[in-house]
């Protein structure tokens, strides 16, 4: 465990996976509609993609592996290596043609992302001082919120006239620089999606420096420690990756734990995967905004999600955290009643879902989940649980995410539907969180878990 200086260097750098995850994830989001016109897309396409994205399954199925390579291997081999898979899915975005070269990128973006938030989540709280590892947490999900926030801008700026719309002040520049790598015979959609392109392309470039950051860590003392320990006990030491397995749904405090972190996360995130990855979408359907403007309201979402996170970094080692998760998913519940009673096609309901849904961004589900997480699993098999969990959760989200798509509709009629179905979710998920908060504030890793396991784990 280092020190105050050298746990926040750490925590920043390790934070750009998060603003690549949630980066991803946006950039999406914010030109799906073009990506539409472009390759002739249906609905169901778009449902498609979310499903393998950065949001949902790619997600998963990285996450699932990513974990159990953390606890075999170390928290610094996957910095080693991630970034560089990350960088090939966004670059098959940026060169797309086909809907299945788009659904490729997707993919392999959202495979390196998972591969990466079991690792992160771990390395933070394991190189953080007691009294530091929720505000650490807090600071790692502010990149989560700066991504968006960033990347929604630069898709406002770049964004083609739509719905009746004003273009964005650079979108001159973008159609110029199209018809010079495309040719005068270029159409209309290929023009407005290369806006999009050059938003992965920003992605690229931020990873690459995330890369170059990452190699430079540490590996976690308090892994080292325990592999150390399992060596003098097992000296043949020649167990597969997933040799925890096993161990991780045989003992009955953690198949309890992961029931209650997964099933507090999956009803959340149910919820915040669609609304990731289609809310731009939705307002620019059911709500009735051209591009530009579905861009400009998120952006102002994002810029409050960023200063609750903020307040959220500075409380939650502080206060009740019980209170803390209650005050943040009701502000959720609130955002979706508002939207139902006053209607999203009101430009007041919009700004005040926009509002409520920006403060539970801040005071979300997924910090605490990243932070209990982290705290109630030993160190042995504590990204392994993570992984199996986010894969869970993710996973579920992209079935999900196909089953909302057909609800909603092609325009936005099954969107009451929809909403009641939301709340329902964040209603379990408060339910949750607030029963069976664990009491972890205040007590280091060890002390945790010879609370929970007792010494011999």
């Amino acid at each position: 465990m280092g020190n105050n200086k050298s746990s926040l260097k750490s925590t920043i750098a390790v934070s750009l996976t998060n603003y690549l995850d949630a980066g991803a994830i946006v950039a999406g989001a914010s030109g799906l509609s073009l990506w539409k016109n472009y390759l002739s897309l249906t609905e169901s396409h778009l449902g498609i993609l979310n499903a393998i994205s950065a949001n949902c399954l790619g997600a998963a199925i990285g996450a699932i592996i990513g974990g159990f390579l953390a606890d075999k291997y170390g928290r610094k081999a996957i910095y080693t290596y991630n970034m560089l898979i990350y960088m090939v899915g966004v670059l098959l975005v940026v060169f797309t043609t086909s809907f299945p070269m788009l659904l490729a990128g997707f993919l392999v973006t959202g495979v390196s992302v998972g591969v990466g938030v079991p690792a992160s989540w771990t390395y933070i709280s394991e190189s953080s001082e007691i009294g530091n590892r929720g505000r650490n947490i807090g600071i790692s999900q502010m990149a989560w919120g700066i991504g968006p926030l960033i990347i929604l801008l630069l898709g406002w700026f770049l964004a083609p006239p739509t719905n009746n719309a004003e273009a964005g002040f650079m979108f001159p520049l973008v159609s110029q620089s199209a018809v010079q790598i495309l040719g005068d015979a270029a159409s209309q959609d290929a023009i407005n999606v290369f806006s999009s392109r050059i938003v992965f392309a920003s992605l690229f470039v931020v990873a690459l420096i995330a890369w170059l950051l990452q190699r430079q860590l540490d590996e976690s003392a308090e892994w080292k420690a325990t592999q150390s320990q399992q060596t003098s006990d097992e000296p043949s030491g020649k167990k597969s990756v997933f040799a925890s397995f096993g161990t991780l749904f045989s003992n009955k405090v953690n198949v309890r734990t992961m029931l209650f972190l997964a099933g507090m996360y999956l009803t959340w995130n149910l919820v915040s995967s669609v609304m990731g990855f289609f809310q731009q979408h939705i307002y620019e359907t059911a709500g009735g905004l051209s591009n530009g403007e579905a861009n400009m309201l998120s952006a102002g979402q994002w810029v409050i999600i960023i200063f609750m996170t903020f307040v959220f970094s500075m409380l939650v080692d502080k206060v009740n955290q019980r209170l803390l998760y209650i005050v943040g998913v009701g502000a959720a519940v609130l955002a979706w009643v508002m939207i139902v009673t006053v209607g999203i096609g009101s430009m007041s309901g919009l700004l005040f879902f926009t509002l409520l849904w920006g403060i539970q961004g801040g005071i979300s589900v997924q910090g605490f989940y990243a932070l209990w997480a982290s705290e109630l699993f030993p160190a042995k098999y504590r990204a392994a649980a993570q992984g199996v969990m986010f894969f869970m959760v993710r996973g579920l989200s992209a079935a999900w995410g196909l089953v909302f798509v057909n609800i909603y509709g092609e325009e936005g009629e099954g969107f009451t539907l929809a909403a009641y179905l939301m709340m329902a979710l964040l209603v379990v998920s408060l339910l949750i969180g607030a029963i069976w908060t664990p009491k972890t504030r205040g007590k280091s890793l060890e002390q945790i878990t010879e609370e929970r396991y007792g010494k011999e784990i």
